[in-house]
């Protein structure tokens, strides 16, 4: 087995032919220090909100739309083909022939009315489709040898549409087919991220974070010593470089860190990328594709103490407090199991939960556009208990964010609460709810959706004066 190391591009890293230029000095560079180089690309980026906002159109009886997305998709591509590899033998081909089926899809689509899982991911796979070709072309002709492999061929999953699930064992042996006689002939992979297929063939995706998932898949079928993610940041950050002028790269994050950060809206890596290279011992790291010489971030293992504190901070936006109040629900048991109940029957999304002892109260963070719905849910599991007057209100608060403060430190330092709520209260901001995980990781706050960013300065300042 060759030492081997997968190198996933993200969307903007694979955006247009400078973008591409790019990537293949990367390549080129890695290719001298390993025997083996997979790479994993994403659709360009943009392509994947065009093709599933015009899906999602058509739906709306609006799929006369489709040609003219079809088109600047086409250009869009074949621009970046024409300046890379100009003479490249079936690719304009195979991206009009994609694109020609997008435009069918969706004619289907706005024939039925509906927009199924299967044909989304249908849709939502060709960004990938189109761009491994293009990039493998472009490999070739500045003298890297490279073949572009779809992982529909190759990444085995069940067929929960739009959020698959890979088994594993079946996409070891299929890679040990597929991908290892490239690696071992001194050849370039160049895989589609994002998408694997159902034993019968038919496409799927892998849900949010999918494509840096293929990267994750992929360094564990291949044995890989290393797996790199490349996209536009220079690793994780201490918080959001647009807020925090003076946000730096930090060079290592655990597990549980990375996972608190990205569940709290961070743009890191989502947490089923991480779990499988880290639980088996392969080096995960988070590189800048446009600056290559920084190291950028090393995500390790979680294993004892980690110096330092505080390590981020993070605001999770477009947030709703919703809040069950009622002097009867003191001492009446199930209250809380059947809240949760009927928001989960709304397929929503809990990012926070906060209740006061005395139990004549339940809040809970929600995202604002599905606010309505849930208290819709509420009021009707609960129509019995508002007529005995067991329950008073639910109320919806107005828009909110759920500031994070991470650092799997902070369980080792005493006081790191009152440090952050001091910085908030000397900053003037308000702070709604709090929460506080047991695994003392992470601190949640809520605070107005106005007061988001100076919440997250304030915080950030702290960190840095006084190291949490």
């Amino acid at each position: 087995m060759l030492d081997t190391v997968v190198m996933k591009f993200g969307g903007t890293s694979v955006g247009g032919a400078a973008a591409i230029r790019q990537l293949i000095e990367i390549v080129r560079a890695g290719r001298t220090r390993w025997p083996g180089v997979a790479v994993v690309v994403s659709a360009m980026s943009g392509v994947t909100d065009i093709l599933l906002h015009t899906a999602h159109a058509a739906e709306r009886g609006e799929a006369h739309l489709a040609p003219a997305a079809a088109e600047k998709l086409r250009e869009k591509h074949l621009a970046a083909l024409r300046e890379l590899a100009p003479a490249a033998p079936g690719v304009a081909d195979h991206i009009t022939a994609c694109l020609d089926e997008f435009a069918a899809l969706c004619h289907a689509i706005g024939v039925l009315g509906e927009a199924s899982p299967r044909a989304l991911d249908a849709i939502a796979a060709l960004g990938e489709r189109m761009s491994a070709p293009l990039v493998a072309a472009a490999l070739e002709r500045a003298g890297v040898p490279a073949r572009p492999v779809d992982a529909a061929e190759v990444v085995l999953t069940d067929s929960v549409y739009q959020a698959a699930s890979p088994d594993m064992e079946a996409t070891r042996a299929r890679a040990a087919s597929v991908v290892q006689p490239l690696l071992a002939a001194g050849v370039v992979p160049v895989i589609t991220g994002f998408i694997g297929a159902t034993r019968a063939g038919v496409v799927t995706t892998l849900g949010r974070g999918g494509s840096d998932f293929s990267g994750a898949i992929f360094g564990v079928a291949l044995e890989a010593r290393e797996v790199w993610i490349w996209t536009d940041v220079t690793g994780v950050m201490t918080a959001d470089p647009r807020v925090v002028k003076a946000a730096r790269t930090l060079p290592e994050m655990t597990f549980r860190e990375i996972s608190e950060l990205a569940y709290y809206g961070a743009k890191v890596l989502h947490p089923k990328t991480i779990r499988p290279v880290v639980e088996r011992g392969i080096a995960l790291w988070v590189k800048n594709t446009f600056q290559p010489e920084l190291p950028g971030t090393r995500i390790v293992a979680d294993s004892g103490p980690v110096q330092g504190s505080v390590r981020a901070v993070t605001a999770f936006r477009g947030q709703c407090i919703l809040t069950l109040e009622g002097r009867g629900m003191m001492g009446i048991p199930g209250i809380a199991a059947r809240t949760f109940a009927a928001v989960a029957r709304t397929r929503t999304s809990i990012s926070l939960i906060s209740q006061a002892s005395s139990e004549q109260s339940i809040c809970f963070v929600v995202p604002r556009a599905a606010s309505e719905t849930v208290q819709q849910a509420l009021e009707e599991e609960f129509r019995l208990e508002f007529a005995r007057g067991d329950i008073d209100t639910i109320t919806a608060s107005p828009e909110c964010a759920v500031v994070t403060v991470v650092g799997a430190g902070m369980r080792h330092t005493p006081g790191i609460a009152g440090r952050v709520f001091s910085a908030l209260g000397a900053a003037g901001v308000n702070v709604v709810v709090i929460a506080q995980g047991s695994s003392e990781c992470s601190i949640s706050l809520v605070v107005e959706a106005g007061q988001a960013d100076e919440a997250v300065r304030a915080i950030h300042q702290m960190i840095e004066t006084v190291g949490g």
